[in-house]
């Protein structure tokens, strides 16, 4: 049994991390988990692209003596991804600073609980009752006003 050559370890690990960044943003409740696996799936998709534009004898495109080497790398790739990461931390810091202040808000980071208390908030400041689904089951005691 022969190993499997860097190409596609290289890729596996890019679509690796793909799975499991949008794996933590379907499955985790928990927010800062939601926007770690953001992250995750963001590096993947950033290592992904530059494979895809990979090439093993190519060589940066710089005149050495009067001469140009046979095969250039791409630049513009290289340039995406470094906007992606560069776009990518200010998405990510815009994130967590929600957080905080949903944490701060809400005392808690359960998306489902935010959702409620929000719900809550709306339809308390609205003056009307909570939205409410004939196709969604009916909760034990049904809240008509606002947590305080």
């Amino acid at each position: 049994m022969s190993l499997p050559d860097t190409h596609t370890l290289m890729y596996a690990g890019a679509y690796g991390l793909i799975v499991i960044g949008i794996a933590g943003i379907v499955l985790n409740r928990n927010l800062v988990r939601i926007i770690f696996g953001l992250a995750i799936l963001e590096a993947g998709a950033n290592l992904l692209l530059l494979l895809a534009t990979f090439n093993d004898e190519a060589r940066a495109p710089i005149m050495i003596n009067g001469s140009m080497p046979a095969v250039m790398a791409d630049p513009v790739p290289q340039a995406l991804v470094l906007t992606a990461i560069v776009i990518g931390i200010g998405v990510i810091a815009l994130a967590l600073a929600l957080v905080v202040r949903v944490h701060a808000a809400y005392n808690t980071l359960d998306i489902h609980e935010i959702r409620e208390r929000l719900e809550m908030d709306i339809s308390a400041a609205a003056g009307t009752d909570l939205p409410y689904s004939a196709d969604h089951p009916e909760p034990a005691v049904r809240h008509t006003e606002a947590a305080p």
